[in-house]
């Protein structure tokens, strides 16, 4: 048995290291799994995963600072718009006890947290990291125009000073207002913030809302001497008391649809159910399902690193998205293992 991070599944189960679940999920259970997770575990038709829980990615506030810079509280129907975002930055930049407006722990995210985090930036601006009618070409994509903007966009909060590279540690002494980030965080900034505390959607900066998603997901290789075997503790794990468990432990959205209105942090009065409700409104753009997967993930990470420290957005995006393109003409556009 495995654990694969969902976008790096195609890695295994494109030369052949993973064995099909199509024939061990039964209906029911395929069915009441959320989309996402279906999407995130299928690979060129066939479903190689699945997973218990699934991320979300929202707007993190500070109550006491939103009220006191007089901004509105965005919902899922009404968003902030770009100018609306910017505005608020502007103003809670201006509160008392306000270091600065925003963290986005451009310091301590790991590599492939880049991807998970910012992408939806990009997609933001009508650009993204690949092309998804083929899946074998980032030029013209990850370095066109509205990547390029969305990166320009990131680089003018920083030298606004509306957030900076550092880490979440800001967010939880009080010292900055608003944390992009995800449910991870959940139980370090409610023990921080109290009632305080306040999950918002992200910003729709021009295209609608668009949002990370992506989970560890239990996998069979494909060497397994006794699949059956394997697949009754997988289903275990499936199963509504296991899956509500590791929600309440994680603040992960629960992985089965039947469970949303079940796990007391996303039922219709859970201080997480945000997160739930920007998946049910279809606004998840799941990163690349391609063997490529992680030549991306490292090519974006260090495009946004450049661009962080003041490099040109269109040149550090073009760098990636060649070496992108050279790793799929490597591989013959993984046509074939």
């Amino acid at each position: 048995m495995l654990q694969i991070d969902g976008p790096f599944l195609a890695e295994f189960a494109w030369p052949g290291d993973l064995r099909p679940l199509d024939d061990f999920v039964p209906k029911e259970l395929l069915w009441d799994l959320l989309p996402s997770i279906r999407a995130q575990g299928t690979y060129d038709g066939r479903l190689y995963s699945i997973a218990p829980y699934e991320n979300g990615l929202g707007l993190w506030g500070n109550r006491r600072h939103l009220r006191a810079a007089g901004v509105r509280i965005p919902t899922i129907l009404h968003p902030w718009t770009l100018q609306e975002f910017e505005d608020a930055m502007r103003k809670l930049a201006a509160v008392p006890g306000v270091e600065y407006p925003l963290n986005m722990d451009l310091l301590t995210a790991n590599r492939d947290s880049y991807a998970r985090m910012y992408s939806p930036i990009l997609q933001g601006f009508g650009g993204d990291l690949l092309d998804r009618t083929s899946d074998r070409s980032a030029t013209g994509v990850l370095d066109g125009p509205g990547s390029v903007a969305a990166m320009e966009r990131l680089q003018y909060w920083l030298k606004q000073g509306w957030t900076r590279y550092s880490d979440s540690q800001g967010f939880m002494a009080g010292r900055v207002a608003l944390s992009w980030s995800g449910n991870w965080f959940q139980g370090r900034y409610r023990r921080a913030l109290g009632e305080d505390l306040i999950l918002m959607p992200l910003p729709d900066m021009g295209s609608g809302i668009k949002v990370g998603a992506g989970a560890w997901a239990w996998a069979i290789a494909s060497t397994c001497p006794h699949p059956e075997e394997a697949w009754r503790f997988v289903a275990q794990l499936m199963s509504p008391k296991v899956i509500l468990l590791v929600s309440k432990a994680n603040g992960g959205i629960p992985g089965r649809r039947s469970l949303l209105a079940r796990a007391p942090l996303y039922g219709a009065h859970g201080p997480l159910r945000v997160f739930a409700q920007q998946l049910d409104a279809g606004f998840v753009v799941l990163r690349p399902t391609t063997p490529a997967y992680g030549t991306i993930s490292d090519a974006f990470f260090k495009a946004v690193r450049g661009v962080v420290a003041g490099g040109d957005p269109q040149a550090q995006l073009s760098k990636a998205a060649m070496r992108i393109d050279h790793e799929i003409a490597l591989h013959r556009g993984y046509r074939s293992p």
